[in-house]
């Protein structure tokens, strides 16, 4: 069994850890201000004298906010929020610190991420509206206002700063969320497309294999019957190639279901042009000659172009003992410098599959199609039908 591969560091890591740990972190760098360390800068306003109240359940509520993000994402924020909203006011802060806002920040991405765009656009309202919302209590309090920077300068440049990094957060949350359901929908029409295509693979197979054999046994029985009377030993024999050919057409259903069932392995049929001469064989036997040409110089071709071009003339030959309604056919194999041509005709009533469901034709074209080849199967103007392929030969199996 291969080995599961190791997940990203982002699904590793959950959202819990990503948000608290900026938090903490920033609540610990701002709670400086309480012991004076050497090297800190001091703040302009002194923390409030109930500063350790707000700083303590603020340190309750925004963890436990970060908790219960992956389950509650907004009640989650709003405990979020609360809490850097205690711990900012504990400490008399002009505004949102700005590592407490990027914890926020990672919050509204993961939910713009992992929800629907409404409730993610009301998580990035909340987000927004804690900095204005921050401002007004401060004011209802007595304590700075709005526009009482120590320098002079009115504070509505921090406010747009971390009201831009949360839109920030919010446009790469959702762009991943778009990306993932793209992927995702990619993902199961490949799969759908995977499965249509090997359930007309195996439709073909199935067709092409039953089919002839089938006919086979259909011709001689009819046959036997018209000569059990007249001729029992004839009629004996026609009986035995129906019995041969029913014995080697379940022997070969046996074989593709076995071979459909190996789950980790490609079903590999034993047919190839290596078994057009026996192929002739069996029809002639029947009762309707098979006269197989070859030009060109036979070789080795890839797996698939041989099981095609077999799966053709088998069609085609099937389909002139089925409804052509003569005594032979001609097969032709043209081995090309780079490609495989092959046609069977024959001079019978020329209507070709007209009484046939349609599957015979539409198999063969979707076999050449698939190989990037040319098909034609009409009637000839001289009397008949005629089926054409031309399959490329990969310039790799040429060298060869």
């Amino acid at each position: 069994m291969p080995a599961t591969p190791t997940r990203p560091l982002l699904k590793r890591v959950p959202p819990v850890a990503w948000t608290a740990v900026p938090w903490l972190y920033g609540t610990l760098f701002a709670i400086r201000i309480f012991f004076h360390l050497p090297f800190m800068p001091t703040d302009p306003f002194p923390p409030a004298r109930d500063g350790w109240v707000l700083i303590a359940a603020g340190s309750v509520l925004a963890p436990a906010g970060c908790a219960l993000l992956r389950h509650r994402p907004l009640p989650a924020l709003g405990l979020l929020l609360a809490g850097t909203y205690a711990v900012t006011l504990g400490l008399n802060g002009l505004t949102v610190g700005l590592i407490h806002y990027a914890a926020i920040d990672i919050a509204v991405g993961w939910i713009a991420t992992s929800t629907g765009r409404r409730r993610s656009l009301t998580a990035l309202a909340l987000a927004i509206a804690v900095l204005p919302f921050y401002e007004l209590t401060r004011t209802g309090l007595g304590r700075p206002l709005l526009f009482t920077y120590s320098t002079g300068r009115g504070d509505w440049q921090s406010w747009s700063v971390l009201a831009l990094t949360a839109v920030v957060a919010w446009l790469i949350g959702n762009s991943v969320r778009q990306n993932r359901a793209y992927a995702e929908r990619l993902t199961t029409q490949a799969a759908t497309q995977a499965v249509t295509a090997e359930r007309l693979r195996i439709a073909r197979e199935m067709h092409d294999t039953v089919a002839h054999s089938i006919g086979i046994i259909a011709l001689q029985a009819g046959a036997a019957a018209r000569v059990t009377t007249t001729q029992p030993e004839a009629a004996r024999e026609a009986m035995r190639a129906v019995e041969t050919e029913g014995r080697e057409t379940l022997a070969g259903l046996r074989r593709m279901l076995v071979a459909l069932r190996a789950a980790d392995e490609t079903p590999v049929l034993p047919a190839g042009l290596g078994d057009v001469d026996r192929l002739a064989a069996t029809t002639t036997a029947a009762g309707v000659r098979v006269d197989v040409r070859r030009r060109g110089e036979p070789r080795q071709l890839p797996p698939d172009i041989d099981l095609s071009a077999f799966r053709i003339i088998q069609e085609s030959v099937t389909n002139v003992v089925r409804h052509a309604g003569t005594r032979a056919c001609r097969v032709t194999l043209d081995y090309r410098d780079d490609e495989l041509a092959l046609e069977v005709t024959d001079d019978g009533r020329g209507h070709g599959t007209v009484t046939d469901t349609g599957f015979g034709l539409a198999g063969m074209r979707e076999r050449v199609a698939l190989l990037h080849g040319e098909f034609t199967a009409a009637p000839r103007p001289e009397g008949g039908f005629r089926v054409a392929a031309r399959l490329p030969v990969p310039a790799s199996a040429v060298a060869r």
